[in-house]
């Protein structure tokens, strides 16, 4: 791709499903039209495969991510459509048994070229009185995870992680111009903290951040932010859907703007070494 040539991203927002093959049936759709309307790169929310909070019912249905059925219906609809998608976050078994969130970069020939473990886990107790403790049920990984295409460099991270300022830091040294932040947040969490902690990241690195989100009440009793984003190297918010529903957001990236932010404010540059407190 030219580097004058902006690239066009879709970001798909959905209310993904209990099951796998609603899950599947849900999200194609979403990622049709991102394809149809010239999106080369298409990123999907975290936990695009199955949406369960159960653990019971959730881990006997997980399955590697090779054997995954919405990710092996996501890879034939990327050779179909000759785009690349980031599977944004789908829940699998790994390969001791025990269970992972993670990314997956299918390139245009169907293949996974890259994923990520999710590195760190939401355990919290929120001040409406929600608990969540997803090391309960998911191992984290363990390195950061960049990966280079003809479209871009794109440095990995999932939904808590954008609380983590050095893990961003670190891909954009690493050469990421784009970071994907697939999630499904909270609403109290997301109403307080979802844009500005999105755009922290983004002026923090000189870096775009895209944003694909679940959004709205689901079939386990939960419910999630949406307000998909796309955020620019400046922090200027690009485009963003002012809702829950499921649906596409689509945006231009010119990704000169990123050398232009990094040589205005040479953050990653100036940083020093320090001791203490």
């Amino acid at each position: 791709m030219s580097p004058s040539t902006p690239l066009r991203v879709g970001l798909i927002q959905t209310r993904t499903p209990a099951t796998h093959a609603a899950a599947l049936a849900h999200v194609a759709p979403l990622v049709r039209e991102a394809a149809a309307q010239g999106a080369r790169f298409i990123l999907t929310p975290e936990c695009t495969n199955v949406l369960q909070k159960d653990r019971e019912k959730l881990l006997p249905t997980l399955a590697p991510l090779e054997d995954d059925p919405v990710v092996s219906g996501l890879r034939d609809m990327a050779r179909e459509l000759n785009v690349w998608i980031d599977v944004g976050s789908a829940l699998v078994r790994r390969e001791d048994g025990k269970a992972a969130n993670r990314q997956a970069v299918i390139d245009p020939a169907g293949a996974i070229v890259a994923t990520y473990d999710k590195l760190h886990m939401f355990d919290v107790q929120l001040p409406t009185g929600e608990t969540a403790r997803e090391s309960a049920t998911y191992t984290p990984g363990d390195r950061a995870t960049v990966v280079e295409t003809p479209l871009g460099a794109f440095g990995l991270s999932i939904c808590y992680d954008m609380r983590f300022p050095a893990l961003h830091r670190a891909l954009a040294l690493g050469g990421a111009q784009i970071l994907t932040v697939p999630a499904a947040f909270t609403r109290p969490t997301g109403e307080a903290h979802w844009d500005i902690l999105l755009r922290a990241r983004a002026i923090e690195t000189g870096s775009f951040v895209i944003a694909a989100a679940q959004g709205g009440f689901h079939e386990d009793g939960r419910g999630t932010w949406g307000r998909s984003i796309v955020v620019g190297p400046w922090g200027e918010v690009i485009g963003k859907l002012d809702h829950d529903e499921p649906g596409v957001l689509i945006a231009d990236l010119d990704l000169a703007a990123v050398d232009k932010a990094r040589a205005a404010i040479p953050a990653l540059k100036n940083a020093r070494a320090f001791t203490g407190p």
